[in-house]
């Protein structure tokens, strides 16, 4: 009784709203809305930044579409046992998810990218803009995970344990009523990432894409340590997941490059001198 009061218990259905055939879950609606947020972030700090806060609307019909695909080609890539040597539709079968995060941001700059050259904007100037609202939006879409009871990890009887249906369990944890609730975790880590690179972007002066590489950075630590409590993962080496050893290498390798792009910056050029009886000059942007 006195665990039952203490963890988090489990949902009592993934569908939000059900009108016939049609049926809206919540990991679709946290995604939803987790999307719009990070695209109102953005174009908050597209307008900070000088440039058209609607220019993240566009960004929106480029960044979505190809982060999608590239989550699903991570997934299937990663996967790849569940799938080549079977039918070909489940390729297609996307209503049964199958999606990978890192997979989503890699196809998510392409779309930047994209955008960046047909509108004539520096892409790593919209990826720093978008990193805050990438990051918000994942923060509210892993809210999903919980309403599917997936992406838990390890049991455990803390008093923010999360309480998980037989059916959800794995088999190795069948007699094990109480998990990690690692997408709580995730989703707690990502709001201090995003408190963390608008205090940045707003007091410190990087190179375009610098944000970019900190975000990566950032997301890469926690990531990796909840990867030490997810139970889903299949593929091992040495004790750690794929996305462990991948997220590994994004902090290593972000954190040199970071450093090393930072280090070799120049120094900020000082302001011009105000004109005598004159209107005051024009600030210098920035640029590197």
């Amino acid at each position: 009784m006195s665990l039952a009061l203490l963890s988090l218990p489990s949902p009592s259905s993934p569908i939000a709203f059900e009108a016939g055939p049609l049926a809206l879950t919540y990991h679709g609606l946290f995604i939803a809305v987790g999307i719009l947020v990070g695209t109102w972030l953005t174009s908050h700090e597209l307008v900070r930044k000088g440039y058209d806060g609607t220019l993240a609307l566009g960004l929106l019909f480029f960044v979505v579409p190809l982060g999608f695909i590239g989550a699903r080609i991570y997934h299937i890539v990663t996967e790849y046992d569940r799938y080549f040597g079977g039918p070909l539709a489940a390729f297609f079968r996307v209503w049964l998810g199958g999606f990978g995060i890192y997979g989503a941001i890699a196809g998510g700059f392409v779309g930047v990218v994209l955008f960046g050259w047909i509108f004539g904007v520096r892409p790593l100037v919209l990826a720093d803009a978008a990193a805050p609202g990438l990051i918000l939006a994942q923060a509210i879409g892993r809210w999903g995970n919980y309403f599917n009871q997936e992406l838990f990890g390890t049991p455990t009887t803390l008093p923010w344990a999360l309480e998980v249906d037989p059916g959800h369990r794995p088999d190795r944890y069948a007699d094990a009523a109480t998990f990690h609730p690692t997408f709580l975790y995730e989703s707690l880590w990502n709001l201090a990432v995003v408190a963390i690179l608008l205090r940045v972007s707003a007091t410190r002066r990087l190179r375009p894409g610098s944000l970019s590489l900190l975000y990566l950075v950032l997301y890469g630590t926690g990531r990796f340590g909840l990867e030490l409590l997810r139970t889903d993962t299949t593929f091992r080496l040495l004790g750690l997941s794929r996305n462990g050893w991948i997220s590994l290498a994004l902090v290593v390798g972000g954190s040199v490059w970071l450093w090393l792009r930072e280090r070799r910056r120049p120094a900020a050029e000082p302001p011009p001198e105000e004109p005598a009886g004159g209107d005051d000059a024009e600030e210098r942007q920035w640029s590197s």
